[in-house]
C-alpha cells in the first residue's frame, strides 16, 4: 500500500437518510396524518395525539437508525424494527377509524386504492401530490389514502430490514470491524520488527 491509499475507516458512511425511499415514505404517512388528524380527529383526544406520533416515530426511527448504522448495526436494526412497528399501530388506528364509522376499507383492488398507488410513480412526488387526497376529500378517502401510504412504507421497511438482516451476517456489527481492525494493526506492527 502507497502513501496516497487510505485505510478503510472503521466507521463506515452514515446517515443520507432523507435519500432512502423509506424515509420518504414515512414523511409523507406523517404529514398526511397530521392534516387528516386535524380534520377528522378530535384536536385533544388521545387518539389525536397517539396517531400522530405513531406517524411521527415511523419517520424519526428512520433517520435516527440511519445516523446509529456507522456504529451500531444492532440499533439500527431495532430502530428500523421500530419504526416498522409505529406504522403498523397507526395502521390499526386508520382501520379503526374506518370501521367505527362505518365507512369502507378498500381493498388493494379497489379503484381508489389503484389511484393512489400509482402516485407513487409521480415526477417530483412530495405531500402535495396527496394533498387533495387528505384535505379536500371526505374522511373515507383520505383514511384509504394513508392507508395505501402505510402499506408502500412498510413495504420498504421490510425491504430494508432483510437487507439490513444480510449485511449484518456478511459483514458484522461494529464490535467485528473493531476487532479486526485492532488485529491487523497488530500483526502490522509485529512484521515491521
Amino acid at each position: 500500500m502507497n502513501g496516497n491509499e487510505r485505510q478503510p475507516g472503521i466507521i463506515p458512511p452514515h446517515g443520507g437518510y432523507k435519500k432512502l425511499k423509506s424515509f420518504q415514505h414515512a414523511e409523507l404517512v406523517y404529514d398526511a396524518t397530521v392534516k387528516f388528524c386535524d380534520r377528522f380527529v378530535e384536536k385533544r383526544s388521545r387518539t389525536h395525539d397517539q396517531m400522530v406520533q405513531a406517524a411521527r416515530s415511523g419517520r424519526q426511527n428512520i433517520a435516527e437508525a440511519s445516523q446509529a448504522s456507522g456504529t451500531s448495526k444492532k440499533t439500527e436494526l431495532k430502530l428500523v424494527g421500530v419504526a416498522r412497528a409505529s406504522l403498523e399501530e397507526l395502521l390499526l388506528d386508520y382501520q379503526d377509524f374506518l370501521r367505527q364509522r362505518g365507512l369502507a376499507l378498500w381493498s388493494k383492488d379497489h379503484r381508489g386504492a389503484q389511484e393512489v398507488r400509482r402516485l407513487a410513480y409521480a415526477v417530483d412526488r412530495s405531500y402535495r401530490t396527496y394533498r387533495a387526497y387528505v384535505e379536500d376529500a371526505p374522511p373515507e378517502v383520505g383514511a384509504n389514502t394513508i392507508i395505501c401510504l402505510i402499506h408502500q412504507t412498510c413495504y420498504l421497511l421490510d425491504q430494508q430490514l432483510r437487507q439490513l438482516e444480510q449485511a449484518f451476517l456478511k459483514e458484522g456489527g461494529f464490535t467485528e470491524r473493531l476487532y479486526h481492525a485492532r488485529k491487523n494493526r497488530t500483526n502490522r506492527t509485529y512484521r515491521a520488527y
